[in-house]
């Protein structure tokens, strides 16, 4: 075991807060899979028990594998991976897969595995790195709008107008992580005017022709109008169901909770070992138990700033931010869906809710934030071994 200690490299409290919420998540996962093991006929809720621990055990071994590479490989990994991510985008769009009738293109199937892959998570992985690595490459130069469209803005609305049919709430998210880093990377701010009123327009056109066309992606924006209409009208529908169960949950659960295992409303969220597993858990801990969630992302999000501020690159810096702040993002956001702050998403919570895709992806990220904490020191060391970095290379020259 102590050798196993002394090969995790970088940020220790990291690997704390990560190994915290990973142990934290299997109870209430557990409890809340009752349900998912009543709907799948299987009666046995042990099966999505090991189906989590398998899912969290190889996130960490993905963490392990990718904190051990140096970062500086990330910036032609992602110039190679966005051809990748737009095939595999473009693949999962093409399969047409609806649930209840609407437009749900979301997962693509991994042949010979019986596995499905959301790989809109991959892909907002890869967009982050890809925009550190071109605003680190520009940082303090002169540059037009002009030259920025071609290789900046053109991969990120290729990748987002992929994602925007079957995943609205991921595309918004993308795209304000990505204006929030460009903004910290020095982007001149008039630029970015123009690149959010592109965005809204892009958007406003996006909804007209699907209007006008409703068979191309059927019942899907009218899913999104009544999930913002219920959320500001406060209207009791039955597209409201989720968010009053949850909100019994949260009610139920007061300061200390009813207890593991003791949910009630488990039985009644159909999302609830996933998107509302934050109402469950303080159903069943309480207040102390969502308090205690917060705490922890707070603290990830504060540590993600140290490490970023720490390291000695300006790629570094960018990278840590990009790849972590949508996790922490991400994890509000559910806490908020729960708590009616915001109108139903459909995102996850961070390496609590259960889904092997949300997980892997996030020890990526994570795995990456620790390469750059664990090389900070030596990056002096290297000096200019970046250009010796055939990917790298690549990547200055494309």
């Amino acid at each position: 075991m102590e050798n196993v200690f002394k090969n995790l490299k970088g940020d220790r409290l990291i690997w704390a807060i990560v190994a915290l919420l990973a142990i934290f998540s299997f109870l209430p996962v557990y409890s809340a899979a009752s349900n998912l093991a009543y709907n799948s006929g299987s009666g046995s809720t042990f099966m999505f028990f090991v189906r989590h621990f398998m899912h969290l055990i190889f996130g960490f071994l993905i963490i392990y594998g990718v904190h051990r590479i140096p970062y500086r490989y990330f910036r032609g990994l992602s110039m190679v991976m966005i051809p990748v991510v737009l095939v595999l985008l473009l693949l999962t769009m093409l399969q047409g897969t609806t649930i209840e009738g609407a437009n749900a293109s979301r997962w693509i199937q991994i042949p010979f595995v019986g596995m499905s892959f959301q790989t809109s998570t991959l892909a907002s992985v890869v967009i982050m790195v890809y925009v550190a690595r071109y605003l680190s490459k520009i940082k303090d130069k002169d540059i037009t709008f002009k030259e920025t469209i071609l290789p900046l803005w053109i991969p990120v609305f290729m990748v987002l107008i992929m994602i925007l049919p079957a995943n609205f709430s991921t595309t918004a998210i993308i795209f304000a992580m990505v204006m929030i880093l460009a903004f910290i990377g020095g982007y001149p701010v008039k630029y970015l005017a123009i690149i959010i009123g592109t965005g809204l327009l892009a958007l406003t056109m996006f909804v007209l022709v699907a209007k006008a066309f409703p068979d191309l992606m059927p019942n899907r924006i009218q899913t999104w109008e009544n999930r913002l209409l219920n959320y500001a009208n406060g209207e009791d529908t039955e597209a409201d169901y989720q968010i009053k169960k949850a909100k019994i949950a949260i009610a139920s659960g007061d300061i200390f909770g009813l207890g593991p295992g003791k949910s009630i409303q488990k039985n009644f969220l159909p999302q609830s070992s996933s998107d509302f597993i934050f109402a469950i858990i303080v159903e069943e801990y309480g207040l102390l138990g969502g308090l205690f969630l917060l705490v922890m992302y707070c603290w990830l999000l504060f540590r993600i700033i140290i490490i970023s501020q720490k390291s000695d690159t300006v790629f570094g810096k960018l990278l840590v931010l990009g790849v972590g702040m949508p996790i922490v993002f991400q994890a509000f956001i559910n806490m908020a869906v729960a708590v009616e702050l915001f109108p139903v998403t459909g995102q996850t919570l961070p390496l609590i809710s259960s889904g092997g895709t949300s997980i892997w992806m996030t020890c990526l990220a994570l795995g990456i934030i620790l390469s750059v904490s664990s090389q900070r020191e030596g990056i002096k060391v290297l000096g200019n071994s970046d250009e010796e970095n055939p990917l790298e290379i690549l990547s200055e020259t494309i």
